[in-house]
Formats: structure tokens, C-alpha cells, sequence
């Protein structure tokens, strides 16, 4: 295809050009990425920003108000959800404290059964997940599925004993499946790659925020044990349950849907949103339909396998904390009470943490090195504990490091390799089958933590540091896989197997374009 501006150029200038020449030029390079999507060449920054500005004055729209409207009308209202789900699902830590336990007569390693049995139905279910998620639209889907695990839980406020309690895990997992990858999936098809760090972090430190505000409420409802002669743990389950089944009725109407669909947006707005997405990763194929070859098709991708396991290695340790960090704590020799309050610092610095490492690596659109150097601050808080068996100071500030490392190296990493995916179909596929396949790693997290480890948890604590060693080994793999494929690119070697596809072929191909660099 015919280019005007050089695909190898570091920047565009006007200056020899008279501004209508310039402004020709810009909307015939606009009009070529927006009627062939899947032949667009590569571009640099420079060239991306002239062609966006020069769309939004085609459009009449302000980017800086539609950008805001966007984040208002997307952001929130996911945090909130799914910090509600990650609030429901390690609650369960904190009634742990307050004696479930010994009240449901849990013998053994009952107890771990209880929390593994979340994840094989949070597992299958996430990729089947975020393909009703694009069926059903997001506001239909997350909203039908936030209602459900909150009357789950409030069920949980009610169980017996330890069948009523793992029944009440393996329905949680079920309704829980879509929140991360479904709301994940939709920031991905709302940002740039270059603005997509801080909404991911954002999103993803509703993680940390569900850890404070678990240990918080948990505080407050210590008063409650006994009142209606339910136990303090039980109020636990009903009051945070009951909140999330309120919110969801709220959440049906507050959910954004995908752009294409998105009521809150004027017709130039949308118009201006996928023509400025598409220069970024081409054509979204929104209107194609996801079928099961299609499913399969991405799975031919070793990134998608790699992504995966990426994830998997950080999800042990993270899950490992999540679940047995009130645990850990109270190994601290606090209280009941003082656990729950001691438990809520480690989530706060996590999110200043992430929130802070997510601005930067948004301004050097870098992410690789902030993701290694987050596990290391993970890796130096579990030698911290590993290490120190008396200074309690010491053994709680390495909570802080373990917390902060992890929960910021997570986002970095999903947010690096799903805006690596282009495409509905590939970003749906592949963000599901990333945190299906890591969440594996959750039932390693929740048999690591034993009762009869207490108090030092010194495996629990080791196999959270091996695996995060881990994790940075394959980042390095990562990175050298895609580095590889970019240097592939710009000498050819792909030109060949791309002119064999169909146009429909093309069409999904997302990111295995030619012309699509991945970036590190």
C-alpha cells in the first residue's frame, strides 16, 4: 500500500509542507489504516500521535474530556465489582481468625480443601467466561455473575459444616470466573497500549484495597459474635455478601460495554475511539464471531502458553499471601482484633506501590524492568521472614515487601502481555486462558500454608520465593521470544505465510500482523 510518510521514520514535520498539504497527508495515511486494517504499517510514536490528533479534529472531539468521560464511565465501576469479588473470596482468611475453623469442627487439612476447591470451577470457567462476556455485552454478563457469588456468600455466613462449606467454595469459583480476565479483556479493548498501565493498576490494586477493607470490616464486626446467635465469622460472610448483591443491581446499569457498543459515547466519539485504537493494534473484528476453531487458533501462539505460565508463577506466591497473610500475622503473637488491624498496612503500601510503578512504566511505556524489579522486592521480603525467626518489627516489614512486590509485579505483567494481544478474538482468548491457566497456581498457594507449619511457615513462605524466582526467568524468556519475532518482522521473514491468509484470516490476526511490533 501506498505510504506518504516513510514506516521507518522517527518522527513527521510539517514545517515544508503548507498546513493543508500536512493535513491531507495525515488523513490519507487515516482513511488507508481504517479501510485496510490489516495491512497498516509499522509506525513510530510521533507519526501515531500527528495521525490521532489529526482524527480528533476530524471528528470535533477533545481528547483530554473524552479520555476522562471514558475513565469515569469505565474505571470505577469495574474496581469497585471486582474488588468485591476478591473481598468475597479471601474473606474466608479472616473468619478463619475469628474461629471458623474450630466452629465447622475442621480436622486436618480441611481447612486448604476448602480454598483449593474455589479454583477448579474459577479455572474451567475462565476462557467459556469471556466468551459469553463479548456475547452477552459486559454489563449483562458481569452483572448476572457479581449477584450470584454474592448471594454464594452470604450462603457461606450459613454453612454447617465442612460439605456446606466446600460446596459454598466450588459455587464462589463458578460466578467468580469472569471478573478478572472479563474486566481485563474490556480495559484492553478501551486504551492504547501506552495509557493502558495506570488503568490496570488501578483496576488490579482493587486487590490490595479488598485486603484492607477485609481486615477493616472484620475489625468492626468483632462487636457482632454472638448477636442473633450467629458468630463473629458468620456476620463476616452475611454483611460483605449482602453488599455485593446490592451493588450488583447498581453495577447493571454503571458496567461499559465494549466501545462498539458503549451507550455513553456519541457517534464521533465511538468513530474517533476505533480509528485511534486501530492505529495502535489495527482492526478490532468486534462484529466477527468467536466460534471453536477460531478458540483453538489462538492457541497455535506460543506467547499465549508463555503468558500463562508467566502469570501461573506469580499467582502461587500471591495467592499464598492473600489467603494466609491474617494467618501470618497473628503468628506475630497479636490478637484476634490486632491480627485483623495489622493486616491492613502491607495492602495499603501495595497499592501506592503498584499505583506508582504504573505511572512510570506508562511514561517510558516500558514494562519488563519494572516487573523484575517488583519480584525482587517480593523475593527480599520472603528472605526477610525466611531469615529472621525473632525481631517481629522485621518479620512484619518483610509482609510489606512480599505485598508490595507481588501485587505490583501482577498488573505490570498481565497489562504487558495481553495489550501484546491484539483483536477481540485474541485478547478474549488469551486473557482468559492467561488467568484460567495462573490461577492453577492457586491450589500450590493454598496447600502451602499448613497448620502444623505454624509459625514460621518456612515452606509456605520458600515455595512463594522459588516461585517468583521463576517467574523472573520466564520474563526473560518472554522478552527474548518477542524481541525475536520483532527483528523477524522488520526483515520479512513473515511476508510470505501472511500474503497465504484469507482476508478473513487477516482479519483476527491481530498482533501476528507483520506490521504489529510487540512491545517490552
Amino acid at each position: 500500500m501506498a505510504d506518504t510518510v516513510p514506516p521507518n521514520a522517527n518522527s513527521v514535520s510539517s514545517s515544508s509542507l503548507d498546513e493543508e498539504k500536512a493535513k491531507h497527508t495525515i488523513t490519507e495515511h487515516v482513511d488507508a489504516a481504517t479501510s485496510s486494517p490489516f495491512d497498516i504499517p509499522p509506525l513510530s510514536l510521533a507519526e501515531q500521535t500527528e495521525r490521532i490528533n489529526a482524527l480528533a479534529a476530524e471528528h470535533g472531539v477533545n481528547q483530554r474530556r473524552l479520555m476522562l468521560k471514558a475513565d469515569l464511565c469505565i474505571v470505577p465501576a469495574i474496581c469497585l465489582l471486582y474488588l468485591l469479588a476478591f473481598l468475597d473470596r479471601v474473606n474466608i482468611s479472616n473468619a478463619n481468625v475469628y474461629g471458623m475453623a474450630s466452629d465447622l469442627n475442621l480436622v486436618g487439612n480441611q481447612y486448604n480443601i476448602a480454598l483449593t476447591i474455589f479454583f477448579v470451577p474459577y479455572i474451567l470457567s475462565e476462557v467459556p467466561s469471556n466468551y459469553f462476556l463479548k456475547k452477552f455485552k459486559p454489563h449483562v454478563w458481569l452483572s448476572i455473575c457479581m449477584v450470584l457469588f454474592g448471594a454464594v456468600t452470604i450462603a457461606q455466613g450459613f454453612v454447617k459444616n465442612f460439605g456446606g462449606l466446600v460446596t459454598c467454595r466450588f459455587f464462589l469459583g463458578m460466578f467468580e470466573a469472569g471478573m478478572f480476565p472479563g474486566c481485563f479483556y474490556l480495559l484492553a479493548m478501551w486504551y492504547r497500549r501506552e495509557e493502558a498501565q495506570k488503568r490496570y493498576s488501578f483496576f488490579f490494586s482493587s486487590t490490595c484495597l479488598a485486603g484492607a477493607f477485609s481486615g477493616l470490616i472484620a475489625a468492626g464486626i468483632w462487636n457482632l459474635d454472638g448477636k442473633r446467635g450467629l458468630e463473629g465469622w458468620r456476620w463476616i460472610f452475611i454483611i460483605e455478601g449482602a453488599i455485593t448483591v446490592f451493588c450488583s443491581l447498581i453495577m447493571y446499569f454503571c458496567i461499559s460495554d465494549f466501545p462498539e457498543d458503549a451507550v455513553f459515547l456519541k457517534d464521533n466519539e465511538r468513530a474517533f475511539i476505533k480509528a485511534k485504537l486501530a492505529l495502535d493494534v489495527g482492526e478490532s473484528s468486534h462484529e466477527v464471531k468467536l466460534d471453536v476453531k477460531g478458540v483453538l487458533r489462538v492457541f497455535h501462539d506460543w506467547k499465549v502458553w508463555l503468558a500463562g505460565l508467566m502469570y501461573f508463577f506469580l499467582i502461587v506466591p500471591a495467592y499464598g499471601y492473600a489467603y494466609f497473610a491474617a494467618t501470618i500475622v497473628k503468628s506475630l503473637n497479636y490478637s484476634p482484633l490486632q491480627t485483623q488491624f495489622h493486616s491492613v498496612p502491607p495492602w495499603v503500601a501495595a497499592f501506592g506501590f503498584s499505583m506508582t510503578f504504573a505511572i512510570i512504566s506508562d511514561k517510558f511505556r516500558h514494562r519488563c524492568a519494572f516487573v523484575i524489579f517488583s519480584c525482587l522486592v517480593a523475593i527480599a521480603g520472603f528472605i526477610m521472614l525466611l531469615a529472621n525467626k525473632t525481631n517481629t518489627q522485621v518479620r512484619y516489614g518483610g509482609l510489606f515487601l512480599i505485598s508490595s512486590g507481588l501485587y505490583t509485579a501482577m498488573p505490570l505483567l498481565v497489562c504487558w502481555t495481553n495489550m501484546n494481544f491484539a483483536g477481540h478474538h485474541r485478547r478474549a482468548v488469551g486473557t482468559g486462558w492467561q488467568v484460567g491457566f495462573g490461577n492453577i497456581g492457586g491450589i500450590i498457594a493454598t496447600f502451602s500454608f499448613m497448620a502444623k507449619d505454624s509459625p514460621f511457615y518456612t515452606k509456605g513462605l520458600s515455595i512463594g520465593l522459588g516461585f517468583t524466582t521463576l517467574c523472573i526467568i520466564t520474563v526473560g524468556i518472554y522478552l527474548m521470544g518477542i524481541k525475536m519475532e520483532n527483528r523477524a518482522k522488520r526483515a520479512g521473514r513473515h511476508d510470505e505465510r501472511w500474503a497465504a491468509l484469507t482476508d478473513d484470516q487477516k482479519r483476527v490476526a491481530g498482533d501476528l500482523r507483520p506490521s504489529f511490533f510487540y512491545n517490552y
